[in-house]
């Protein structure tokens, strides 16, 4: 009877088994909620790459902005549940927009994490032509002047708008918030002046930064970014009372075979680990990931429930 059941095991096992072998059979797209050129993007195509060479198959970006990365949420949400959909997100997406707009989908029950990819800090930025070169004079400027300044978002519930919306009850000033379809259109504007301020991630605005075209004044962090080591936190310049950060994951459909959500995992977290991608990510000022699977999994419901929570208290709501 035990060799019996035996055998029904390894029966049982030998499609799924085959299945993960065989993945991909087609190619495979890796949504993201954002334009091209921002933060997740640039992430999501180190990944591509990366899984390409893994599994010897087409891994393509395939962007939908909008309604705050939730766009592609839906789409990975609803997609087949074969894995030849794959989401890149941001907390953006999984923890704050689910609380601001109404979703035909539940991003923690039809969305299985497989990883978390990196962490980076928000910075607060403005444009070269803003007569600021800390946190202190900025404040001073916006009191002087309430409800004039603007600060940029990549969206209505992005972390960006959080902080925005933090950093203006931390400090008492008043500023207008500025929803855009993605970080790469907010910039423009912050360059062209139209627009002052931005929370942005490190990993979006580093180019900016580095080409003098942005200011960063301090980070939205308990600490320093190694990346930014001049730029002070908000508390070490005098604002305190709140921290924003952004993740990066991937997730799949949920409903994918399970050999095949095991396999992905675990290129993942080897791609993660490859010393060109960790260069990579830190240099967008991030921190990539050492959490396990199940470990992502639980912060991605922590985390939407710390998001729904502070959205509640500040009464953050669309606009």
């Amino acid at each position: 009877m035990k060799l019996k059941k035996i055998l029904l095991a390894a029966l049982l096992a030998t499609p799924l088994l085959g299945l993960a072998q065989n993945y991909p059979t087609k190619p495979v797209r890796i949504m993201v909620g954002a334009n091209a050129g921002g933060g997740t993007d640039i992430i999501a195509r180190m990944l591509a790459e990366k899984m390409g060479e893994a599994f010897k198959g087409s891994f393509v970006v395939d962007n939908k902005p909008g309604a705050s990365n939730t766009i592609a949420a839906d789409l990975t949400a609803k997609a087949p549940a074969d894995g030849h959909t794959l989401l890149v997100a941001t907390n953006t997406g999984q923890a704050i927009a689910p609380h601001l707009i109404k979703l035909s989908y539940d991003p923690i029950k039809d969305l299985t994490p497989v990883g978390l990819i990196v962490t980076v800090p928000n910075v607060l930025v403005v444009g070269a032509n803003v007569p600021a070169n800390n946190v202190a004079e900025l404040v001073s400027l916006m009191k002087a002047k309430p409800n004039e300044f603007k600060y940029a978002s990549s969206g209505v519930g992005s972390t960006q708008h959080i902080a925005g919306e933090g950093f203006n009850l931390a400090a008492g000033v008043k500023s207008i918030h500025v929803p855009y379809r993605g970080s790469s259109q907010a910039h423009l504007d912050i360059i062209g002046g139209n627009v002052q301020i931005m929370f942005d991630t490190t990993s979006s605005a580093m180019g900016q930064i580095k080409a003098g075209k942005f200011k960063p004044l301090a980070l939205t962090t308990a600490t320093r970014s190694s990346e930014l080591p001049q730029v002070p936190t908000l508390a070490e310049a005098g604002v305190r009372g709140f921290e924003v950060s952004t993740w990066y994951g991937m997730f799949v459909t949920t409903g994918t075979p399970p050999d095949v959500v095991a396999r992905l995992q675990s290129e993942l977290a080897k791609i993660v680990r490859m010393p060109d991608i960790q260069t990579k990510l830190k240099g967008l000022g991030g921190e990539p990931s050492t959490m396990t699977p199940e470990q992502f999994a639980q912060m991605n419901r922590q985390e939407f429930d710390r998001f729904g929570d502070l959205i509640k208290k500040a009464n953050i709501k669309l606009e």
